[in-house]
């Protein structure tokens, strides 16, 4: 426990640079007493109204939040959500110089409805071509001329039109070159464009598409997973250390929910994590929380090992929270220190 607060104590000079699709997260929030009389569905009452920023935006908002510095870059519209998601991004000086506005483009927002804390539906406006190799190039030139000034960068990819296979390889590469962390959120139909990248973390339905996908492109038959539906732990051991080889990854944190993570790395024993989440509430963003603690524990020198218990009890905190959530370093050595005292009372 010491040794992870101090890895914690260094967070803030660190600096990230987090590469992904853009989200604003939207909330509307509201109360319900009657059942519409057009159709069977609730009226909701709608009384507050609350924005977040979501996807690569979120990650980014957990590394401010736990103290380190962050610059993000990816895609927005031309519309008035970009204009919403850049003053939040603002208040929480995380660095937008990198973000790139198409005009033809939506700026991707997740509209949720929320009636007594439950949530009633959720409306997706977004665009998900592939962007302009005009803005394709200004990014990668982006990256190119100042990797340099990040410890670690993180690809966060929602599927969003953000990434393709030119554009991921040329990134990959470059951070490689510069000998600096990479770290992956994957999407499954991208899986194959990870390879040797530090660390990706899926989750289980995640793994289980990448199995498929990669059965699928295994031409020569040597990704020896033989189950698409990962049900025991022996199913998800197999194909966690056969994903690893395949991809030649230094480590793969896959997470499990409430059930914990497991921790796969090369020439070592898979190690299993049990969940530190005291209750769940919430698993939306949960995803970027673990990228982004994991990620960052890393680049102030922790092991594997180390950044993904680190990782677990960031998650743990985030579940509790309604909506998309951000973990403080405040919160997260508060943990920790609780962890530590239930422990020693049992010694």
């Amino acid at each position: 426990m010491k040794n992870l607060k101090k890895i914690i104590d260094k967070f803030p000079k660190a600096r990230i640079l987090v590469v992904g699709d853009l989200i604003l997260d939207e909330y509307i929030w509201g109360d319900v007493q009657r059942i519409s009389p057009e159709a069977p569905v609730p009226v909701v009452w709608a009384n507050n109204r609350t924005y977040v920023p979501g996807g690569a935006a979120n990650v980014a908002s957990n590394l401010r939040s736990l103290g380190a510095g962050a610059s993000l870059t990816g895609i927005v519209g031309k519309d008035h959500n970009r204009d919403i998601l850049l003053s939040q991004l603002h208040k929480q000086k995380i660095d937008t110089k990198a973000i790139f506005t198409e005009n033809k483009r939506h700026t991707t927002l997740k509209s949720r409805i929320f009636a007594r804390n439950q949530q009633v539906v959720r409306v997706d406006w977004e665009h998900v071509n592939r962007i302009h190799r005009v803005t394709e190039s200004r990014l990668f030139k982006f990256i190119f001329k100042n990797i340099k000034e990040f410890d670690a960068v993180i690809i966060e990819d929602y599927g969003k039109g953000l990434f393709n296979i030119n554009l991921l390889t040329a990134i990959i590469s470059c951070v490689r070159q510069a000998k600096k962390i990479i770290t992956v959120d994957p999407r499954e139909d991208n899986f194959e464009q990870y390879f040797g990248v530090t660390a990706i973390t899926p989750n289980l339905k995640e793994t289980e598409n990448a199995v498929r996908y990669l059965k699928m492109i295994d031409r020569e038959n040597k990704f020896n997973v033989y189950k698409d539906k990962l049900t025991s732990t022996k199913d998800m051991i197999t194909a966690g250390n056969e994903i690893l080889k395949h991809l030649n990854l230094e480590c793969l944190l896959m997470t499990l929910g409430e059930a914990g993570m497991y921790v796969f790395q090369k020439e070592k024993k898979e190690e299993y994590i049990p969940t530190q989440a005291q209750e769940v509430f919430d698993v939306s963003g949960a995803g970027d929380t673990v990228i982004a603690s994991f990620t960052l524990s890393l680049a102030c020198g922790a092991s594997k090992l180390q950044a993904a218990h680190i990782a677990n009890f960031a998650a743990g905190i985030v579940v509790n929270k309604i909506g998309t959530a951000t973990v403080s370093r405040k919160e997260l050595l508060s943990r920790i220190k609780n962890t530590e005292r239930k422990l020693l009372g049992q010694a």
